[in-house]
Parts: structure tokens; C-alpha cells; sequence
């Protein structure tokens, strides 16, 4: 299915750093509650099934990009704000798109 560039003009993409990573017991699938600084848009929550290639301290400080205007989603107990982007490998597992050099948190990705 194709799309137009109004559509994809209304997808929000941007990136952030990652400032804090915690456990997330209650989720379905194995999970991080990870918070992202996105600059001048503020700090967002979110939950990501990203554990199979990354390990909670190794997190805290990476970029990463989301999207961030999806209305929250509730995830067991937990309100995630954003969507991580990643790549799903043949397994499922998710690798995370990230930007090659460091940027400033809130830059549009387009």
C-alpha cells in the first residue's frame, strides 16, 4: 500500500538520549521501561522489547530514535508515551535505529 509525502508528513520522528532504564516485570514480553529526553518536546516514557541485544546500563546515554505522536498506549501497568524504532532481525529480536553521530535531542528525522 502506498502512501503520500501528507502522510508521512504527519509522522513525528525524532531523536532523544536515553536517561534512564528500569526493569518491567509485568510485561508481556520481555521488556525495558526506558525514559528518552527529546529536548524542547520533554522527557517521554517508553516501553521497549529491546533486551535480547542490550543490556539496561548499557542504555542510559545512547540516542535513539521514536516516534512521538502516538497517544499512550497502556502496557500492563506502565503508559508509554513513544515507539522506539528498531529493526526486527529473522528471530524477532529488535536492533535499534540510531543516529551515526551525536545529535541534538528533538532533531526531526525526514
Amino acid at each position: 500500500m502506498n502512501i503520500t509525502w501528507d502522510d508521512f508528513a504527519k509522522i513525528d520522528i525524532r531523536v532523544g538520549t536515553i536517561t534512564e532504564v528500569n526493569d518491567f516485570p509485568k510485561a508481556k514480553n520481555p521488556a525495558w521501561q526506558i525514559t528518552i529526553d527529546f529536548g524542547e518536546l520533554g522527557i517521554k516514557r517508553s516501553s521497549a522489547q529491546i533486551t535480547h541485544f542490550y543490556e539496561k546500563e548499557a542504555l542510559t546515554g545512547k540516542q535513539v530514535i521514536a516516534i512521538v505522536n502516538f497517544p499512550p498506549k497502556q502496557i500492563a501497568n506502565f503508559f508509554s508515551e513513544c515507539l522506539v524504532l528498531g529493526v526486527y532481525t529473522d528471530k524477532k529480536e529488535v536492533v535499534l535505529l540510531t543516529p551515526d553521530q551525536p545529535v541534538q535531542n528533538g532533531w526531526k528525522i525526514g
